[in-house]
């Protein structure tokens, strides 16, 4: 569960990365002046008076108050769909990536090192001559197999091929971690192969949902004719297209029904595979993905399985080579030549997201390199822009939140003492990671030239699928990092039980390991305190201390908790985010969870840390209790499209920004005592509404 982005996959995890705050902005050409990384983080402040609109009312809206000058003047850039201060730190932290392979792609690196391969990635990603040149013509050997499939077993066959390219094609296949043994990795099959980002695009019935399938549509058509289809017959394989994969979603859980790791084990040996499955082979598929001995899957949504069995079935087999067709030129576009990518960008960006330019090519290699290379780059990016002494204050904060938290757990009155010693011990057994691994990925396997850019990026999609599958069977690796060091983001695995903290965001503004104690933790503090608050939240409390799914509360004590979890989501639900869509509680119910369980423990480590201390003076007129909330605050500054909005309110579990501003000072005392709010003003929630549980 990330900051911003949790345990998501396919799009969303691709839009999360894309999006930055915590897995969620894009935002572009922030750097178009290209300053140097050393002047840019000077600008950036963690506690920064030149973002406020004093003539907000603190007590009305924080967001505004806070943040409402720098909204003022930071419109959203056109190649993005939201701007905010994620996206800021994140386009400074491009921008030392950017140097950083721009040097290594005019060295001369030995052959199959680290530098070698950053380098050539990314020059054969800038050689747009030879990309246009080659147009589509690297997926022919593709196209060609899926033209030959005569039968199931044949289909089989390039479903299991395409999707070790990183296609996703009617299921996602990988490795996970064993829900009820924690030491072990199994394997894990997941709902999959659709072209909208969620399942509820193929089911809503407004306007705005039929509209958007119409669109969709249109687009894939428009993908068709680029392959050279004919009008007429790129106009009925969109329609197959969609006819199957609206199939497939109303077979699919939501995201809400996903949240609870309840629904989602089963694990399934070869007798209750076959008897789920009796038209797909799983020996058969575990040969050609390269592991014959899989033992048993964890099928997250047998329901899902069941459907796709009868689409092998029921839909023509001319229809299922239409539909893999689309996914492998939908899936390769954005690296091939500029028809594709601009008709690629026109859906996915401008009409999904209101993004009105596409980002500059540099920054979409730096990206690309980032995807694929990301622990290559990282090692570079940490020797020099993470010193040591930011790294150690980072840790004494973890330390810090963790003796808040224990404090909290002690005396919590509602909860029993049986669970009470259970979540201490669950405490116990936190382990945080903070900028970087102990140990970095190998890539010796990973073949890069500067040749072909779509290969390099199928060969490293591919050599990503078998690096995944090779964990199967084997112990957890409990040193691997899931977010490359570059990342402004940070998350938590219930499964391993720790609490991970990139270096991308152990910057400024939201931590400056030489700044303001106030502004820090309200900053990354506030961040730290969330990604543990996830260990208890409504999902993370179903994991103990080892990460197995396991109960571990009385039935009081549940009680107890939904009861005040209800408060956070009714809070949530009442939030009008784009027109008179409300924000969906039960979907962001963990993050805001985590955002108010986050800013409680950072307040009380922060106010613990002035113990036996002179009072810290007053900075720009603000007190140290005013600092930390503005902080919090400023976390969330940023403008966001209203198609982008919604997309979010799809498939996001957090909530916007602005809500997340709000949300959680509103419950706390501590805020209204800081700014003198009463009763009654918006800012202060009445006792009766007022939410808590850490």
């Amino acid at each position: 569960m990330s900051y911003l982005g949790k345990w998501l996959i396919g799009f969303v995890a691709v839009l999360l990365i894309a999006l930055g705050i915590l897995a969620f902005h894009p935002r572009g050409c922030f750097f178009k002046a290209r300053p140097s990384p050393d002047a840019a983080q000077a600008s950036m402040k963690s506690f920064n008076v030149n973002m406020l609109d004093r003539n907000a009312n603190v007590c009305v809206n924080l967001f505004q108050f806070a943040d409402g000058g720098w909204l003022a003047k930071n419109p959203i850039p056109p190649e993005y769909p939201s701007w905010g201060t994620f996206n800021e730190l994140q386009e400074r932290n491009r921008e030392i990536l950017h140097q950083i392979l721009e040097r290594a792609a005019a060295d001369n690196a030995p052959a199959g090192s680290n530098l070698q391969k950053i380098g050539d990635f990314y020059a054969s990603c800038m050689d747009t001559q030879a990309i246009e040149a080659e147009g589509a013509k690297p997926l022919e050997p593709e196209f060609k197999r899926i033209k030959a499939i005569r039968n199931l077993h044949d289909l089989q066959a390039e479903v299991a091929r395409l999707q070790g390219y990183g296609v996703d094609v009617l299921f996602e296949f990988g490795s996970t971690q064993d829900e009820k043994n924690s030491t072990q990795v199994i394997a894990g099959a997941d709902q999959g192969g659709l072209g909208l980002p969620d399942r509820d695009y193929y089911t809503k019935t407004d306007a705005k949902s039929q509209k958007l399938r119409q669109q969709y549509v249109e687009h894939v058509q428009k993908m068709f004719e680029l392959l050279g289809d004919s009008t007429a017959n790129a106009a009925s394989e969109a329609k197959t297209v969609m006819s199957i994969e609206t199939k497939l979603a109303e077979a699919s859980m939501t995201r809400v029904e996903q949240r609870d790791p309840d629904k989602t084990y089963h694990k399934m040996d070869m007798a209750q595979l076959k008897a789920l499955t009796p038209a797909f082979s799983w020996p058969v598929y575990f040969r050609q993905v390269g592991h014959p001995d899989i033992p048993a899957v964890d099928v997250a949504e047998p329901k899902f399985f069941e459907a796709a069995n009868q689409l092998l079935t029921s839909v023509p087999l001319d229809e299922w080579k239409t539909y893999l067709r689309w996914h492998l030129i939908d899936a390769a576009a954005p690296a091939l030549s500029s028809k594709f990518v601009e008709e690629d960008f026109n859906f996915n960006s401008r009409i999904l997201q209101g993004t009105q330019k596409i980002l500059p090519r540099w920054q979409r290699c730096v990206r690309a390199t980032d995807s694929e290379l990301g622990f290559a780059l990282g090692k570079v990016y940490v020797q020099k822009y993470f010193p040591p002494e930011a790294k150690a204050r980072a840790q004494k904060m973890v330390q810090n939140l963790m003796a808040a938290l224990r404090e909290d757990l002690e005396t919590l009155p509602w909860m029993g003492p049986a669970t009470r010693k259970a979540a201490l011990a669950k405490l116990d057994a936190f382990i945080p990671m903070i900028g970087y691994p102990d140990k970095w990925r190998d890539y010796s396997a990973y073949h890069v030239t500067r040749g072909s850019y779509v290969e390099n990026v199928l060969n490293g999609d591919l050599f990503d699928f078998r690096r995944d599958l090779n964990k199967i069977g084997k112990p957890v690796d409990r040193t691997e990092w899931d977010m490359t060091p570059p990342t402004v983001n940070a998350y938590y695995d219930p499964l391993k039980n720790e609490i991970v903290f990139p270096a991308g965001i152990l910057q400024p503004p939201f931590f400056d390991y030489r700044g303001d104690d106030a502004a820090n933790y309200g900053g990354i503090g506030a961040v730290i305190g969330h990604e543990m608050t996830h260990g208890f939240d409504d999902e993370g409390r179903k994991f103990d201390a080892h990460g197995n799914l396991k109960n571990w509360w009385t039935p009081q004590d549940i009680k107890n908790f939904n009861e005040r979890a209800q408060c956070i989501e009714k809070q949530f639900d009442s939030y009008v985010a784009v027109g008179n869509v409300h924000e969906n509680g039960k979907l962001v119910l963990g993050e805001s969870i985590a955002d108010l369980g986050g800013l409680t423990l950072a307040y009380n480590a922060f106010e613990k840390s002035l113990e036996g201390k002179p009072r810290p003076k007053d900075i720009d007129g603000f007190t140290p209790e005013q600092r930390f909330f503005i902080a919090w605050a400023q976390n969330w500054a940023e403008n966001i499209r209203p198609q982008f909005a919604r997309l979010l309110l799809n498939v996001d579990p957090h909530p916007l920004a602005r809500f997340r501003a709000i949300g959680p000072p509103s419950n706390l005392p501590a805020f209204a005592k800081a700014f003198d709010c009463k009763p009654g003003d918006p800012m202060v929630r009445p006792p009766n509404m007022r939410c808590r549980i850490w």
